[in-house]
């Protein structure tokens, strides 16, 4: 396994200059940002001539002794599903049907530079069209809705990663159709297991809701396609006032019950999510993502090489042949 880095955690940056400082920090991959306006990555001028630009990108990154992991498109994806109107409007303002094409065309356009990239999947948001409607009440027919929605708009965009050889690595995160191992095992189920279908484990998403991050490894372990380095810390002080789910306050206050960390700040054991990650057949990268609102980025790319790079597992336990373990 690898240490890599996103590269919006400097989005104001070029991204070759932010390569070279990875780079020099000891990170060894990059994963790019392909969302619409995201100041770094227009996959429209990469995809120019042939692929040249992409091409070029690609030289850059592996001449600076890196390759690319990933690509996320975070901020388009989710209008796939919604929710739709003035909730996304920032996004793409206009009509359900036109958010609908826009997150879907700009999630095919990542999967062709994906394949031109030679980058293995796109990390993407599943999209929810009202949150609410996992709970049955007052409208029990609202999640059905939902499902039947999942198959109609992501079918399409599955079919055609398939056609450039790309998965769509979905984050479960709050907010969206995928969000725990039930979730995820009904929508790889209603998309009949569909090949595209992979997830990118963010351990701070999920340890969010309460999951088990060790049972959901072993649920999914041949689906995970990418990993996000991400903590995330329960304020022991202030749970007994806010819970799991304090969320609508903002998440640099002080009374938070929750808040996302960076590796190794937080309540997550990396140690354990490094071992099932690798029992399952993981030899890919963990992606540092800076949301911990405590501390600078220059301190989150500092601590994070440092606390990450020793815990990384390179090879398989070789066995023994002495005498107690013959086999």
């Amino acid at each position: 396994m690898k240490v890599g880095f996103c590269v919006v955690n400097y989005s104001e940056m070029p991204v070759k200059d932010v390569v070279e400082l990875a780079a020099r920090k000891g990170y060894e991959a990059v994963e790019l940002p392909v969302y619409t306006d995201n100041r770094q990555i227009d996959a429209d001028e990469l995809l120019k001539d042939g692929g040249a630009g992409a091409r070029a990108l690609r030289k850059m990154v592996e001449d600076t002794g890196f390759f690319i992991s990933g690509l996320s498109n975070h901020a388009d994806s989710p209008l796939i599903l919604g929710p739709h109107g003035h909730d996304l409007a920032s996004v793409c303002d206009g009509t359900k049907e036109e958010q609908i094409r826009f997150g879907q065309q700009s999630m095919i356009r990542s999967a062709q530079l994906a394949s031109e990239l030679e980058v293995p999947a796109v990390v993407a948001f599943s999209g929810v069209g009202n949150f609410g409607h996992f709970n049955d009440w007052p409208y029990p027919g609202g999640w059905a809705e939902e499902e039947a929605a999942f198959c109609e708009n992501w079918m399409p965009v599955f079919d055609k990663f398939k056609e450039y050889g790309v998965k769509v690595a979905f984050e479960p995160h709050p907010n969206n159709i995928i969000y725990d191992i039930h979730t995820t095992k009904r929508c790889l189920d209603l998309c009949g297991g569909h090949e595209s279908f992979a997830i990118n484990f963010d351990p701070a998403n999920i340890a969010y809701t309460g999951i088990d991050l060790g049972a959901y490894i072993n649920e999914f372990g041949d689906r995970i396609a990418l990993v996000h380095a991400k903590d995330c810390e329960f304020v022991s002080h202030n749970m007994p006032r806010g819970g799991y789910w304090m969320l609508q306050r903002d998440w640099g206050e002080r009374d938070r019950s929750f808040r996302f960390r960076i590796p190794g700040w937080g309540s997550i054991n990396w140690k354990s999510i490094i071992t099932e990650l690798y029992l399952n057949g993981y030899d890919g990268v963990l992606s540092y993502e800076h949301e911990d609102v405590t501390m600078s980025r220059a301190d989150g790319v500092d601590k994070t090489i440092e606390f990450l790079k020793p815990l990384m597992i390179h090879a398989p336990y070789e066995g023994r042949s002495d005498k107690l373990f013959q086999r």
